[in-house]
């Protein structure tokens, strides 16, 4: 559980910490955002407000479908009894649901600032939404990929046949003979010792 909580809490501060990075990013403006693209930017960095709503919809609803996919996976992963496979997939489960909880937060928080006129705001807030949903797709293969690895542990079933040849010396070598002259201890005199 521990460990969950430390990685949600660093990949929160890693995607906040790249969401700054390029808000930092210089523009062509006075600092001031209008809504449409930068002087020096393209559509895909800045997108007019109406547009970033509509994107992170889809970045939403995409994430959501990814995490539909995941459980599938988690669920054949218990079907198969692999514990190897459930524990990846698990993981790969875990990251995504912390990451569509970050997404749908900013979400909300960029559609407050459209509402607010803060431009910088709203960008910051849509470029997490935009990071979280390459990482969730990342990770729905990932997970893909931890059905597809062998497992180390196998099925309870499973019979092995063992054919011995015929070549073979007779007597089983784990259970050598005895000695004819093997002298035993005597008994002991006192029963101290």
């Amino acid at each position: 559980m521990l460990k969950r909580a430390i990685f949600i809490v660093c990949a929160a501060v890693s995607l906040a910490a790249s969401v700054k990075a390029a808000a930092q990013a210089p523009t062509g403006g006075t600092g001031a955002t209008t809504g449409s693209p930068t002087a020096g930017g393209d559509d895909k960095e800045n997108p007019p407000n109406p547009e970033k709503i509509r994107r992170s919809a889809e970045a939403l609803q995409k994430m959501r479908q990814a995490l539909k996919d995941v459980l599938g996976k988690l669920e054949e992963a218990r079907n198969s009894r692999d514990v190897v496979k459930l524990n990846c997939v698990n993981e790969k489960l875990t990251q995504v649901k912390g990451l569509l909880r970050i997404s749908e937060l900013a979400d909300v928080a960029m559609q407050e600032a459209i509402a607010k006129k803060e431009d910088s705001s709203a960008l910051h807030e849509y470029t997490k939404v935009s990071i979280a949903v390459t990482k969730v797709t990342q990770l729905r293969a990932e997970a893909e990929q931890c059905l597809g690895q062998l497992a180390f542990r196998t099925d309870e079933n499973l019979a092995i046949d063992v054919e011995v040849p015929e070549d073979l010396p007779s007597g089983d070598p784990t259970s050598p003979v005895t000695p004819i002259n093997v002298e035993t201890r005597p008994i002991p005199a006192s029963t101290t010792m």
